[in-house]
């Protein structure tokens, strides 16, 4: 998305990124960023949080109408968690899980080489 938001601004179309990978988005040079330290795929919030999502793309806007030098990122104030500790925990895998979740990939993997094998759509 960043490089897709350096072409549109290229070609006179503004944007604002809502993202996770700080590093990653800033690397790339975007104009406008609002940065929020939420696990990667949640730019704007909890799924099903309209609240904290609807916020979250309040702050976007602000930061598209006031942004005024190039490459701006600004930090999103909202937070996943009172418990820092989340960043720990978000989808960790036990190593009780592992083999468990090692298992049913291999037999997604090998029913979707099937369904293409047999020209089927592939299975979700």
């Amino acid at each position: 998305m960043s490089l897709v938001a350096r072409h549109l601004e290229a070609h006179g179309i503004p944007t604002v990124i809502a993202g996770s990978a700080r590093d990653i988005v800033e690397e790339c040079g975007v104009p406008r960023f609002l940065f929020s330290d939420f696990p990667l795929g949640n730019p704007l919030g909890r799924p099903w949080g309209v609240e904290m999502q609807r916020r979250s793309l309040g702050f976007a806007l602000d930061l598209f109408e006031t942004a005024t030098l190039p490459r701006t990122t600004v930090q999103n104030p909202a937070r996943w968690s009172d418990d820092a500790s989340w960043k720990e925990r978000y989808a960790r895998v036990d190593p009780e899980q592992a083999d468990r979740l090692r298992r049913a990939g291999e037999r997604r993997r090998a029913e979707q080489q099937r369904a293409r094998s047999e020209g089927r759509a592939r299975s979700d």
